[in-house]
């Protein structure tokens, strides 16, 4: 059994005053020309008769679950009866109810939930943004990239991008999901549970709160399985290194405050990290020595036209795309600046869609490997080009609070 208390205390130094996100998504409700990318999917079939809530303790005699007294008193102090929770008490979106302070997160661990029918449901909707939120007049902004067609990665994905995969998370709208990256952890090297994705696959922003039943798939769909023989896939096939829920998570106060639903506002601060734990207790085995691999992140990434080509995964949801394929795209960047009290974004030329939120952009460092550099943040709704945030010592300080926090263990 496993802990039912997720803790993420979410922190980022540095100036306030951010701007907004990202992720493309299903539906097509634009404001103007431009999305945010955020890829949070919505799906609506929620029960799952059969989940049960994991636990640090061990089972009664009569097969219940025996919570230690301090994490059930924590629970408490937030209103959550655990038993609830588990019976779907979750789907409580009241505004009173939805946690939002960065040590507030809560997320127990419900086995069974994301089963191969309720991840394949998980969209990503459309959000519109305002022109006024993407204007090129302030900072630099380099002239529109020319766009790059998403190429699909060639199965097995986990042969060629094994730190590729998805994040699925609950919000008031439904079933969402978002690509995500497994990065090393300097607190554990060669023993890393981080992933990272975008700060809005984590948490609403300044709307809101904490997303809920957040986990990470890596590999998701390996074999790169077709619509047609997904009707009837198997958790093994879609999930074959198993379903990682998050029992740690950190995005930027820059978000939590100016994070918004229509791009523009917190974009630059558009990132999160994630602390994973195997659903069903596992081998004992760390992400990074399930999956065999784990991306340095670079946090001084040389300036944009200095960057010779930056590639970019993704798992892109909306139209002409279906979610369940993992792209690509590579371009040399361009800047764009969404404000210019705020970090300058990467931007490259990608048709890629909604669902690539969150997902890996990875360039080669000085010594010749590669490295995480940025995360997909926002993008077009004509899907012409993604932006991403450069990395800096906020995205470090959000790192560093999450590594440290199992430094050891």
């Amino acid at each position: 059994m496993r802990s039912v208390l997720l803790l993420l205390t979410v922190r980022g130094g540095g100036e306030v005053g951010a701007r907004r996100r990202v992720s493309p998504v299903l539906a097509a409700v634009a404001l103007a020309s431009l999305l945010a990318l955020t890829a949070t999917g919505c799906g609506s079939n929620d029960p799952d008769a059969n989940a049960q809530v994991s636990a640090s303790a061990a089972s009664e005699g009569d097969g219940k679950i025996t919570i230690p007294d301090d994490i059930r008193d924590r629970l408490k102090e937030h209103g959550i009866d655990v038993d609830k929770w588990k019976d779907g008490a979750w789907k409580n979106w009241d505004r009173d109810d939805w946690l939002r302070e960065a040590q507030d997160y809560i997320n127990p661990v419900i086995e069974g939930l994301w089963d191969p029918d309720r991840m394949q449901e998980a969209e990503d909707p459309d959000r519109g943004v305002r022109e006024s939120d993407l204007s090129g007049d302030q900072g630099v902004t380099d002239p529109e990239p020319a766009p790059v067609d998403a190429k699909p990665v060639s199965p097995t994905y986990h042969d060629t991008v094994p730190e590729a995969g998805k994040v699925f998370f609950d919000s008031p709208e439904g079933t969402m999901v978002c690509s995500a990256t497994v990065v090393a952890d300097p607190a554990n090297p060669g023993r890393s549970n981080l992933v990272w994705t975008a700060g809005h696959c984590v948490h609403a922003g300044r709307s809101g709160g904490w997303y809920r039943n957040i986990a990470f798939v890596p590999s998701y769909n390996d074999q790169a399985l077709s619509a047609q023989e997904l009707a009837g896939a198997t958790e093994d096939e879609l999930a074959p290194y198993g379903v990682w829920w998050a029992d740690w998570a950190g995005t930027s106060d820059q978000w939590i405050a100016q994070g918004g639903p229509t791009g523009g506002a917190g974009a630059p601060y558009d990132f999160a990290v994630i602390h994973v734990t195997p659903e069903n207790g596992g081998s004992g085995k760390s992400l990074e020595e399930t999956v065999g691999s784990a991306l340095p992140v670079n946090f001084a990434a040389p300036a944009v036209p200095r960057v010779e080509s930056i590639t970019v995964d993704g798992y892109p949801a909306a139209a002409p795309f279906d979610g369940e394929t993992l792209y690509q795209c590579q371009d040399r960047p361009g800047r764009l600046s969404i404000n210019a009290s705020d970090p300058t974004m990467y931007r490259i030329g990608c048709t890629m869609t909604g669902g690539s939120s969150g997902g890996g952009w990875v360039a080669t460092g000085a010594d010749g490997e590669p490295a995480l550099v940025s995360n997909t943040s926002i993008g077009p709704v004509n899907a012409g080009w993604l932006a991403g945030p450069r990395l800096g010592e906020v995205a470090k300080g959000v790192y560093d609070t999450v590594s440290q926090k199992y430094a050891g263990r």
